[in-house]
């Protein structure tokens, strides 16, 4: 069964970081490309970060471009996101995406609040 699990999660002030696991299983995660997605209240889920299996290629949304970081550790079968220099507006619940097996987590929350 395909699984993947979020973590990472929290409040922070603005202008601090974080870091998101997203722990897979269940497929052969090195040739898997992976997504992060985030959703925040009464906004439609948008398309965060992306990173392919075959080069390691990384796409980012325009909004957080320069400021996150989407990483792979095929070791431990994990995607990362480092967010830096958070702001309110990236309040959401962020969440894991492995496309090719149509699998998605239950998701992280993140609050930047002061």
């Amino acid at each position: 069964q395909v699984q993947l699990v979020e973590s990472g999660g929290g409040l922070v002030q603005p202008g601090g970081s974080l870091r998101l696991s997203c722990a897979a299983s269940g497929f052969t995660f090195s040739s898997a490309d992976m997504r992060w997605y985030r959703q925040a209240p009464g906004k439609e889920r948008e398309l965060v970060a992306t990173i392919s299996s075959l080069l390691d290629t990384t796409t980012y949304a325009d909004s957080v471009k320069g400021r996150f970081t989407i990483s792979r550790d095929n070791g431990k079968n994990t995607v990362y996101l480092q967010m830096n220099s958070l702001k309110p507006e990236d309040t959401a619940v962020y969440y894991c995406n492995a496309p090719h097996f149509r699998a998605w987590g239950r998701g992280t929350q993140v609050i930047v609040s002061s």
